[in-house]
């Protein structure tokens, strides 16, 4: 008998990604929706088309993914973001390892990040290795507010040999949008282990991030873009302290 799946996904305001989403994971046996009460035609959109939405605010990524595998039916999940592209490829991989008894309980899967158009190869981002396929008895994310991985808690984890393509970038403005909620997100969890924002994390840790990626993981060679997403990260780490060191002030 064939095993089932389910495609698990968070949302926020992804009306412009949500139809080819849905189509990509056509195999997918349910396709659930954690929603964060988004204001567009997403959950409109997601509905229509089939898919289950369950809304739940917002309070980080690691909950709400841990939520989400809560809520499905089948043991093997696909859990992708709503701006990667699932090539037709990778779905007959997919459907071709959960065919025969897996000897592994998780799977990780490249992903290609495009930022301003631009396939970005170095400085760290390619190949992205991520977990996207799992059984859900043995992982759970774990627990960090943002950059949250999937822990494996019992069993080996493989590797497919199909890629996806990450279309994170929207416009500039969407994109420091997003970096600054990450910011918010990692300072409030920093403030709840007592960190204190020095002026360490303030000038050198923002230096440093900017010329790991960009001069030591050869960011460098990715042109302008390669300079462009160095620079707003690194940025971002900087905008995390900001943000950490106005909490101890009471600041908003």
């Amino acid at each position: 008998m064939r095993t089932k799946i389910t495609a698990l996904a968070i949302t926020l305001n992804e009306e412009a990604n949500v139809k080819q989403y849905i189509e990509s994971l056509a195999f997918a046996d349910e396709i659930i929706f954690i929603d964060s009460f988004s204001t567009d035609a997403t959950v409109s959109i997601a509905k229509e088309l089939g898919a289950t939405v369950i809304q739940r605010p917002f309070d980080d990524f690691s909950s709400q993914r841990n939520f989400a595998i809560q809520q499905a039916k089948n043991d093997w999940i696909v859990f992708f973001d709503l701006d990667e592209i699932i090539s037709p490829e990778l779905v007959i991989e997919i459907t071709k390892t959960l065919s025969t008894p897996c000897s592994h309980v998780a799977y990780k899967i490249k992903t290609n990040l495009f930022f301003m158009g631009q396939h970005i190869k170095y400085g760290g981002w390619y190949p992205d290795k991520v977990i996207r396929l799992f059984n859900k008895k043995n992982c759970r994310y774990n627990g960090k507010a943002v950059s949250e991985t999937l822990q494996v808690l019992n069993g080996t984890v493989g590797q497919l040999t199909s890629t996806a393509n990450h279309f994170s970038y929207k416009g500039f403005d969407n994109y420091n949008q997003k970096l600054s909620m990450y910011s918010q997100l990692q300072a409030k969890n920093l403030y709840s282990k007592n960190q204190k924002p020095t002026l360490y994390y303030f000038f050198i840790k923002p230096f440093l991030h900017f010329n790991w990626y960009y001069f030591f993981r050869l960011g460098i060679l990715g042109g302008k873009a390669g300079f462009i997403i160095a620079y707003v990260h690194s940025f971002a780490v900087f905008k995390c302290y900001l943000q950490l060191w106005m909490m101890y002030r009471k600041i908003e």
